[in-house]
């Protein structure tokens, strides 16, 4: 026991935050980067030094040691670049601005006849391909789709993607966010449901048979739309009630149970005699279709 206490002890971090462990560790890491560049600026200054003794003991003076230590970068010819320069632009030095001097003049002002630049001719002539492309593609042959063609194409590409996403969502549904529907297809495809799998101990028009009357009202478990989903949902094995959660997909017992909401109050013949409590129906908590 005592062996185990000491382990605990030592493991115990919580004297130190988690915020204050990861600045200890920033502050790690920064301290050896900063070590490892003062060795670098030493490393450099120790190489000069040596430098400059081995060039002394072959005899350089201190001119010579110093031309050799900072020698002088040579200038960039201006020229070359202006020459670069006139070239991509298509243009004439200033040296022969007199041989291209158009005569006449407005105001004494006068022009030089500089041709137009080639990079601005291919990109001219690069619009006219483009056009007559455009032209092609999307009005003689109809191979890209205009505007509001395109905008057919996303909506309907939408509206898949809103279906796919609602299929989805339908199986999300709970005992906490159920909601009691109107929707005729919600209704029809729960009566399908209701016929393949609970006619046997309800009876075909949930009149009773093994289990209870589930058109009157009373009820055992709750009359809320959310009690039904939780039964149908856990089921209730004390009563005969299987689980229906591993067999039926939470949209299926949503439309179950909102078809059983519908056909309350239907009076079917031969009813099974009440069980359960009695519970008004509550239609201030009915939801939109």
């Amino acid at each position: 026991m005592k062996y185990l206490l000491t382990i605990a002890v030592i493991d115990d971090h919580s004297m130190l935050s988690d915020d204050l462990e990861n600045y200890i560790g920033y502050g790690a890491i920064i301290g050896m980067l900063l070590l490892f560049l003062i060795v670098m600026l030493v490393l450099l200054r120790t190489f000069k030094v040596l430098t400059r003794i081995v060039l002394r003991s072959q005899g350089y003076t201190k001119e010579q040691i110093e031309a050799e230590m900072n020698p002088v970068k040579p200038k960039k010819d201006k020229k070359v670049k202006a020459e670069v320069w006139n070239k991509l632009l298509s243009l004439r030095p200033l040296s022969e601005e007199k041989e291209i001097l158009i005569a006449h003049d407005y105001d004494g002002i006068q022009e030089l006849d500089n041709p137009i630049p080639a990079w601005f001719m291919w990109l001219f002539y690069g619009t006219i391909i483009f056009a007559v492309g455009y032209l092609l593609n999307y009005h003689v042959f109809h191979t890209g789709q205009l505007q509001y063609q395109e905008y057919k194409t996303e909506m309907a590409q939408a509206d898949i993607a809103k279906k796919i996403y609602l299929s989805k969502a339908a199986n999300q549904v709970d005992e906490n966010t159920v909601k009691l529907v109107h929707d005729p297809a919600v209704i029809t495809a729960g009566q399908s449901i209701f016929q393949q799998n609970c006619v046997a101990c309800h009876g075909p028009n949930a009149a009773g048979n093994v289990g209870p009357n589930l058109t009157d009202d009373y009820w055992l478990h709750g009359s809320k739309i959310n009690d039904l989903f939780k039964t149908v949902k856990y089921g209730v094995l004390t009563k005969g009630m299987p689980t229906w959660e591993k067999v039926l997909s939470p949209k299926q017992i949503s439309d179950v149970v909102n078809y059983i909401k519908s056909i309350h109050g239907s009076n079917p013949p031969n009813p099974k005699a009440p069980q359960g409590v009695k519970e008004a129906e509550n239609d201030a908590k009915l939801a939109l279709n």
